[in-house]
């Protein structure tokens, strides 16, 4: 697929999550009734204690793990995250690392950007910043971060090399990566992998495991360690990334769609720029 419409129907995509509050799933039989992006959060990781302390809007239950719970921030810490969305992991990241420290989002959807800036203008969070950027070229200096986190985002990216290579730049000497993110165990099917419906909805974009592992070591990172492993629950996406016409169109069944679902986990991965 070209880099360039992948993108582009990224951030539209996402732009529609963000400006309209649309129900989950759709109509696919397979996937049932969708939960709320509350519910989602819950299960993906997120506590009620967690739910509660973030602006209204800035949760939308789009992510496959929960980063900020394995990140360990410290008061005075600066962080930046990758493809921050609405800001949601940024404000949980913000009352960690306290007025002493400070958080950077990164998000290259202008909707999303606005909506982040205008949660965190509501909730008074003077210890965030969101800057609108691609984070395969991110609007960071060298050497400025602490911690770097994101949130089901890098399969987003096609040049996730780039993304990896960029991020370990921004990383200070001693500092740590906390990913959240989709991976394959064995390739999908050439119909789900080749569609753009499916790049968007977190799952045609996603590498096999060992593919991502080993472009953290090409760029740098050591000590990478994969701290939890589950499989991604594909029937979660918001309705503007519901993938069920692709598998509609292509005659898969509920039985099949099970069966590539246990292709595609959800993994939490860290590493350290030494």
């Amino acid at each position: 697929m070209d880099q360039d419409k992948i993108k582009s129907v990224v951030r539209e995509k996402y732009g529609q999550i963000v400006t309209q509050k649309s129900s989950c799933c759709g109509s696919s039989s397979c996937c049932g009734s969708q939960p709320s992006a509350e519910e989602i959060s819950k299960r993906i990781g997120y506590s009620e204690i967690e739910l509660g302390t973030v602006p209204e809007g800035a949760n939308l239950g789009l992510g496959c793990g929960n980063p900020v719970a394995i990140a360990s921030l410290k008061e005075g810490e600066t962080v930046l995250d990758l493809g921050s969305g609405a800001g949601f992991d940024c404000f949980l990241a913000a009352r960690r690392v306290g007025k002493s420290g400070k958080v950077i989002g990164v998000d290259m959807t202008p909707e999303m950007i606005e909506k982040a800036r205008a949660n965190a203008l509501r909730a008074h969070f003077k210890n965030v910043e969101f800057r609108l950027g691609e984070i395969e070229h991110l609007p960071v200096a060298d050497d400025s971060v602490d911690v770097i986190i994101s949130n089901c985002v890098v399969n987003l990216v096609p040049d996730k090399r780039q993304v990896f290579n960029e991020a370990f730049r921004v990383l200070k000497p001693g500092g740590r990566l906390m990913i959240s993110d989709i991976v394959l165990l064995r390739e999908l099917p050439a119909v789900i992998r080749e569609s753009i419906l499916s790049y968007v909805g977190c799952v045609a974009g996603a590498v096999l495991k060992e593919d991502y592992l080993s472009m953290l070591r090409s760029a740098g990172f050591a000590r990478i360690e994969v701290v939890d492993e589950i499989l991604y629950q594909m029937e979660y996406p918001v309705e503007e990334l519901n993938i069920a016409p692709v598998i509609s169109e292509a005659n898969i069944s509920c039985e099949e769609l099970k069966e590539i679902t246990n292709s595609v986990v959800s993994i939490k991965v860290k590493g350290m720029k030494e």
